[in-house]
Parts: structure tokens; sequence; C-alpha cells
């Protein structure tokens, strides 16, 4: 059996494939792959920030997965920042605070989980070290890469997604960071030029040598918290020496028989099962892909979902969520009741949350089988001096009003999209022999739009058969809020029937805009693999 990887680095694909070829697994290559993410992505994702993985373990027919989330330190208050609100922002995405004191600079940074996660991976299912994994980003941040058109565009543009900071605005925030990513001239990296962090390349040799135990309570500990305690942020030394990862972290759920495992609250995977569950109960494949009914319909059980998850995810370590009901069959059936009385759904604003996240997804020759998100949020702008990586934002993400699932609190960590997802087999009458095998590992960076833009490739690929590309490079929508968000291939004369029931909109991308999808396949019958990388950015897909 061939091993395959999607994400949206061409870069850190090769070094995952390379990994495979060489015969490591798909925790190896994983690992490998998202080290290289964090230097040739280093706002997207890094050592300075959090992740959540789901696994299929085929020797063990096992599927679990792990979450590393960034958490609140301890000096915070849920009440710390009432004064400070401004206003809620008007597109959805959270809260407008003075001075951007949740967004940018020391006090927007949580304790980060990325380094504790990748060292549990490749201690309990890798045939490598920390050290094998991280030489080619070692090699890559002292040697240097090549700036991409992608990066070197994100730099110059303002922020798109919603009224805040630019990817530009957190580099100018911080001296450390515009020392290594502004050129003599004051200006970002232009497409084509080569950008060096050999401070970056110096921690992961750290580590390396001194285990992942000293990021979280040795000498790489005591530069970090010396520097965040100097500068005002929450996060204390005691919260790096009792950071724990989270086990048994997957919600689970089926769809037209299909074992469905995702990402736990307070990630995007209950409101993805919830939508699936919907979407059961209707004849997607009768009504025709992207067809005016279809829109509709899908975009409707979008916005149900997220009118359930939006008052109610939170972190299950504080708040009592009630998930079992979110992700009820019942639940699904109210919802449809009201999509077919065209009832209105009016979901309150979700908590803010960065775009800018990165994805991975592997498939290996023994059938191990990976679906990885990790991020920095938008990155903080936060470099402790000589340490190269940028911390989390996480603080972001957080209700900055006290008494909602939300809100603040120590150790807490925050709601996010991240639905890192593997759907398997159908069993085929009384043999259930492919049940507990993989069919899609997928997932993708893009905030929430995370959640609606998975569930599309799964539909594409389960209700309507399409082949793994076709499914990843179909255009699609979304729908949260208010109304559908279409990209431009789909036709404006289908929008125009939509909004004979349902507002209908056009977003100004044809491909991406919305969330990056990177999949892979297998194939039931043959056991083949293929993969599909988002065509909004420079991602690929390698079948090795």
């Amino acid at each position: 059996m061939p091993a395959a990887i999607s994400a949206p680095q061409p870069l850190a694909v090769e070094a995952g494939a390379k990994v495979l070829m060489s015969g490591g697994n798909a925790i190896d290559a994983a690992v490998t792959a998202a080290l290289v993410q964090s230097i040739v992505s280093p706002q997207m994702c890094g050592i300075g920030g959090y992740g959540v993985i789901n696994l299929y373990l085929a020797a063990e027919s096992a599927s679990l997965a792990l979450d590393a989330p960034a958490l609140a330190g301890a000096l915070v208050r849920d009440n710390m920042w009432v004064d400070k609100l401004i206003r809620p922002n008007p597109g959805g995405w959270g809260y407008f605070l003075e001075g951007n004191v949740n967004e940018a600079g020391y006090s927007s940074v949580c304790t980060p989980g990325a380094v504790m996660l990748f060292d549990a991976l490749l201690d309990r299912w890798g045939t490598i070290d920390f050290g094998q994994a991280a030489e080619p980003a070692v090699r890559i941040a002292r040697d240097g890469f090549v700036v991409s058109d992608a990066l070197a565009v994100a730099w110059k543009r303002s922020n798109q997604y919603w009224e805040g900071l630019s990817l530009r605005d957190y580099i100018h925030s911080n001296a450390e960071a515009r020392r290594i990513y502004l050129r003599g001239d004051g200006e970002t990296y232009d497409t084509g030029e080569t950008l060096r962090n050999p401070d970056y390349a110096a921690s992961l040799r750290h580590i390396n040598e001194h285990g992942s135990d000293d990021f979280y309570q040795g000498e790489l500990m005591e530069r970090m918290a010396g520097d965040l305690q100097a500068n005002g942020s929450f996060v204390t030394r005691q919260d790096f020496e009792q950071y724990r990862l989270r086990e048994d972290a997957s919600a689970r759920g089926t769809y037209r028989g299909h074992a469905v495992s995702s990402s736990a609250a307070p990630h995007g995977g209950p409101t993805l099962i919830a939508i699936l569950n919907i979407l059961e109960g209707y004849d997607l494949s009768g009504m025709g892909h992207n067809s005016p009914e279809y829109i509709y319909t899908v975009g409707l059980a979008m916005k149900a979902a997220f009118a359930d998850r939006n008052p109610h995810l939170a972190d299950t370590d504080f708040e009592d969520v009630p998930l079992d009901w979110m992700m009820s069959k019942e639940r699904a059936a109210f919802w449809r009741e009201r999509i077919d009385a065209g009832q209105p759904i009016e979901p309150t604003p979700p908590p803010a949350e960065s775009p800018h996240t990165t994805h991975l997804s592997v498939i290996d020759a023994q059938g191990n089988c990976v679906s990885l998100t990790h991020s920095l949020g938008a990155s903080s702008g936060v470099i402790t001096p000589g340490l190269g990586f940028m911390y989390n934002n996480s603080m972001v993400n957080f209700n900055p009003l006290p008494g909602h699932p939300n809100s603040i609190a120590p150790g807490k960590g925050r709601t996010t999209g991240m639905t890192p997802t593997i759907v398997y087999q159908k069993a085929s009458g009384n043999d259930d022999s492919h049940a507990q095998a993989p069919l899609l590992a997928l997932g993708a960076p893009g905030a929430t739009r995370i959640i609606t833009s998975t569930l599309q490739v799964i539909l594409n690929v389960v209700d309507f058969g399409m082949d793994i590309e076709k499914a990843v490079h179909a255009p699609r929508f979304d729908c949260q809020l208010d109304a559908i968000s279409c990209q431009r291939r789909i036709p404006i004369w289908v929008l125009d029937e939509v909004n004979k029931r349902y507002p209908a909109v056009h977003i100004p991308y044809s491909h991406g805009g919305l969330a990056l999808v990177h999949a892979l396949h297998v194939d039931p019958q043959t056991g083949a693999l293929s993969g599909a990388a988002d065509t909004g950015n420079e991602g690929m897909a390698a079948v090795v």
C-alpha cells in the first residue's frame, strides 16, 4: 500500500513524504511536516502554539484524539477587560478592545501546547525521535527558505476577514519580530526572497538536546516565562509547569452508515456532527450538487448547528456543555422541521477567531491515519529575544464579558473551529471488516469556516460519489449568521433562485476565501490512496 500526505505548504509535504518513503509512519511524517510548517508559515503555526490531532492506529484498529489547547494564564480575571470593550465586531468576529490587548502583544498570549503534543506523538507511536523529525525544519530555518507568493501577499494585504489587525501589524508590534521578519528597509520580505531564522533552528535543537520537558520545566521555560512576566503577560512559570495534554479528545457520530471521528469541544467536531445529523434526513443527491435547493438546505443546516454552538460551546473542563443534546438525532429532527417550515433561525454572534491556522493529513503504508490541525491563531507577534518563534494570540478567542460559557478564566481553553476529521468506511451487508478502516482524512485552516468546508467535502464524497480532487475543488459556500456566502464559481442564476427563499451572496473569491481543505481518500474496494490540496492556496498532495 502506498502512503500519502496533503498540506498547504509544499516544503512541508516534501519533508513528510521523504519520511514516508524512508519507512517512517504517519505519525513521524506528520510531526516532521508540522515542524516545517512552523518555519515557512511562521504566523500560522509553531512551537508557541497549539493543536489537536485525530488518529487511526491500524495495528490496534483504534480511533483516538489528543488536544493540546492554548490555555489562559493564571493571572487572568474574567472581568479584566470589561472597561476596554469598544463594541462587538459587526462582522460577527468577536469584540474590539482598546489597544487590541486581546489580539496582539504579550497580553494576548496563552500557554502553548504544541511541543508537548509533538513529543507525545513521537514517544507513543513514532519510529523516529524529535531530533530526526525536526531536522528538516532546523535546516530550513538555518539556511533559509524562498518566500512564497502567498506568504508575501499575505504580509502586504490588510485584514480581509474582519476589522482588525493584519499579519504585518503583528510583526510591527514586536521588536524581535521586526528584526527577523522585516528587511533592512523595514518592509516585509517579497516573493522569491530568502528568509532565514537561525534562532528558531537553535530553539528546535535545544528541545532535541534537552527534551520537551525543558520547554515546560527547564531553561527554555525560564527564558520564556521571564520574558512573558516582564512584559505584562498573564502566563506564569506555573502555567508551563502544570500544562498537560487532554486525552480522548474526540467527538464521534455517524452519517449514512459511516462512523465519523472529529475534534471534541471546544473545537469544531461537535458542530460538524450536528450538521451531518440534520442533513442525514434529506435526499441531497436527489437535489443535485450546488443546486438552489441544495445550497438552501445545507446552508440552513449550517446556520442551525451554529445557533446551538455559539451560545453553548466552551471548554468542558470549566462549563457544562450540552453536547449530547447538540449532537443528538432528536435535535437534528427539530432543526429539519424549522428548515422545512421556513421558520427563522437566529444564531448569536460567535467568538472571535483568526483564519490563520494550518492543517495536514497523512496516511501511511500500514494504514495509520493522521488528521492534524495546529495554529498560532494569527500570532501575537511576540518573540522572546533569541528564541525565534512567535507565541499564539489565543486570548482573542475569549468573550471579554464575564458570565458567558466562553468567558475568561485561568487555565481555560477557548472555542476554535479546528476540525481534524476521519470518516470511516461503511460496512457492507453483514461484512463489517471495513467499518473501522478510514475512508477520508481531512481538515483545514480557516476559523469556523473549517467546519462548513470540511462538511462539504464529506458530502461530495459520500452523497455524490466524487473522487477526492473533485470533492475538494468543487465550489463551496458558508452560512453561520446571515446570508449564505458563496464562492464566485457558483453561478449568479443559482444565487438568484436561492435568494427567493433566503439571502445568498458572492464572496470576492473563485477559489479560497473560505477554509482550505486538505484531504486524503482510501478506495474501499482497492485500497488505493488519492489526495487533494485546496486550490485556494499553494498546497499540494503527494502519493508516494
